[in-house]
């Protein structure tokens, strides 16, 4: 069994630039790391690549037997501890990581769907994952995402969608107002948040809605707040306190 040992190897030199979003997008791969998010990946029959394997965690047992046969059919590649912690994002790694194909082939919305949640210029890379894991939790299988939203494929964000991200279909924006536009050609409705009404999320019917998550500063950019047909109030409920609004300017979920 040969055992990659050189941060000079053409695959080692290549994964290690996955790190970068430049590259994610020109290889259209992504990695992911850890026995629980590659068994996802396994499950949710992902287009899987390689299959890096730390030498020493092989020896040591630490990667179960059975998941080891189960991984057996992927090309697998082993490297040196070293190597290994080289390319890993964590700081306990379990000695396993993936290269991944991204799920982005198919760009076409889903108009069969009753909700469609579209991020506007999300950037902190938990919130993301957060969201992806969310939006996966209740059934959609599909999200879109403006241009100036956090890479889907980032590692914190894959981390943190905890295996969402093989099940969310990604479909990039390049002008998420124009998108919007034609996605109400199809009879949804914008849903957005505001100050400038007195409905509550909860007081409105989610059938065909496309439902707008801001920016984490500034929440929903004025010109899709414009194009809102639905503005809805977020309540805050607080110990010994009536309920309270938050404004789309600050941690709008909406």
């Amino acid at each position: 069994m040969q055992v990659i040992s050189s941060k000079e190897n053409e695959l080692i030199k290549h994964i290690k630039k996955l790190k970068d979003k430049k590259e994610r997008d020109n290889s259209n791969e992504f990695i992911i790391e850890g026995i629980k998010l590659l068994r996802e990946a396994v499950q949710e029959k992902a287009e899987i690549k390689q299959i890096i394997l730390c030498d020493d965690c092989e020896k040591t047992d630490s990667i179960p037997k059975e998941f080891m046969y189960e991984i057996a059919k992927y090309d697998c590649i082993y490297v040196t501890n070293k190597i290994f912690k080289y390319l890993s994002e964590v700081q306990t790694p379990q000695g396993i990581l993936a290269v991944v194909e991204k799920n982005n082939k198919n760009k076409e919305i889903d108009y069969n769907q009753d909700i469609i949640v579209a991020l506007d210029d999300v950037q902190d890379p938990g919130n993301l994952g957060t969201i992806l894991r969310t939006v996966d939790s209740i059934g959609i299988t599909q999200i879109l995402v403006s241009k100036g939203t956090a890479d889907s494929y980032n590692p914190k964000v894959v981390r943190s969608t905890m295996g969402a991200i093989f099940r969310i279909k990604i479909i990039e924006c390049e002008d998420l107002r124009k998108t919007l536009k034609e996605i109400k050609k199809h009879k949804f409705k914008i849903v957005v948040s505001s100050l400038q009404t007195e409905n509550s999320i909860y007081d409105i019917n989610y059938n065909k809605k496309v439902i707008i998550i801001g920016n984490e500063a500034n929440g929903v950019e004025k010109q899709i707040q414009d194009m809102a047909d639905e503005k809805v109030k977020i309540p805050m409920l607080r110990k010994n306190r009536e309920p309270k609004c938050i404004s789309s300017n600050r941690n709008n979920i909406i």
